[in-house]
């Protein structure tokens, strides 16, 4: 049963999107769509997750019925909750599955949102060995051609750009990930998630930005709840980046609250984005292993927010407009 609270929220939503100029599209696994019709958003979760490597994974390793099966009742779940777009952010070669995606867009009316781009974390394992030698601009020129062309010939196109580095300094393969994610973004327009965590390997991503002449609001410090001095996350903010807190379990509601307030007492909750990085089909388990569904942060932090006294307005700002602000196709400079 949907809360009472939602239709307010879409009320909102509706007053935001109507006084600005018509703004560009995402772009879904079933097409491009308005901010407009973007509703309530989860702007970091997974379907399907396969850490068994780039050298061995493919769609062999998974049967699309069965996934849809086991995952379509927790998305109807978060549907009937008033979710209405979730952004998918599983890479190339750890389980991006655009067909599989469409699928249950079709099955359930929600819009899902996929990626381009690799994941270079824990040393390249989920990078094959081709691409690594590759140099930033041969990497970026293959995303650049996801984006224009489709991914792999499904007619299915990616809406932002998703990369990881790194927990600490960054590795010479991060950086050329981050440079092509640079490249990319200049040439598409679609936004960078980056799989960060701690704040030393943002602050040297946030510098190869600037020597690509990337703004800073085309990035999304992703896991920024793992660096536990919000003095950087504030300033990182205050430049224009996105700062995602996607990793709710309801044994973290006062550590998200706590970042909330913060947040909007410094006036930077527009800049604050939330979600559970939940789901994770497990291709080789039984049953694809233990999946977890995207209603905690329904079920236990918005009610603690709104204890706490947080407005209608900021929950419509949390789930509604940081979430279109983030991913909403950038336009490409004139040429």
């Amino acid at each position: 049963m949907i809360r009472a609270s939602y239709f307010i929220l879409v009320v909102l939503f509706i007053a935001f999107v109507s006084c600005r100029p018509e703004p560009p599209d995402i772009m879904t696994v079933t097409g491009p769509v308005s901010i407009k019709k973007m509703g309530k958003t989860l702007h970091h979760e997974h379907i399907l997750v396969d850490f068994i490597g780039a050298d061995s994974t493919g769609y062999h390793r998974w049967n699309r019925d069965e996934v849809v099966k086991k995952v379509l009742p927790y998305l109807l779940e978060a549907r009937d909750l008033g979710y209405k777009t979730i952004m998918e952010c599983t890479p190339a070669f750890l389980g991006r599955d655009p067909v599989l995606l469409k699928m249950l867009s079709e099955k359930t009316g929600m819009y899902f949102v996929t990626n381009t781009g690799l994941y270079s974390a824990y040393e390249g394992k989920y990078i094959p060995e081709e691409l690594q030698k590759k140099t930033a601009e041969e990497l970026a020129a293959i995303w650049i051609d996801e984006a224009r062309n489709g991914i792999e010939g499904t007619g299915v196109y990616p809406g932002f750009i998703k990369i990881a580095v790194e927990r600490g300094p960054l590795s010479e393969l991060n950086r050329k990930v981050v440079e092509a994610a640079c490249i990319a973004h200049k040439a598409t327009g679609l936004v960078i998630m980056s799989h960060t965590g701690p704040a030393l390997p943002a602050l040297q991503q946030l510098e190869i930005l600037k020597e690509y002449g990337v703004d800073p609001s085309a990035f999304i410090w992703t896991h920024a709840n793992n660096e536990k001095d919000w003095e950087k996350l504030l300033e990182a903010a205050r430049m224009g980046v996105f700062i995602a807190f996607d990793g709710f379990k309801p044994d973290k509601v006062d550590e998200y609250l706590d970042f909330i307030l913060y947040m909007k007492k410094h006036g930077q909750l527009p800049q604050v984005l939330l979600s559970h990085d939940a789901g994770w089909y497990s291709p080789g388990q039984p049953d694809g292993g233990d999946f977890r569904g995207y209603s905690d942060i329904e079920t236990y932090l918005i009610p603690a927010m709104e204890k706490a006294g947080i407005a209608q307005f900021d929950l419509f700002q949390l789930f509604f407009r940081a979430p279109a602000d983030a991913f909403r196709i950038r336009e490409l400079p004139v040429q």
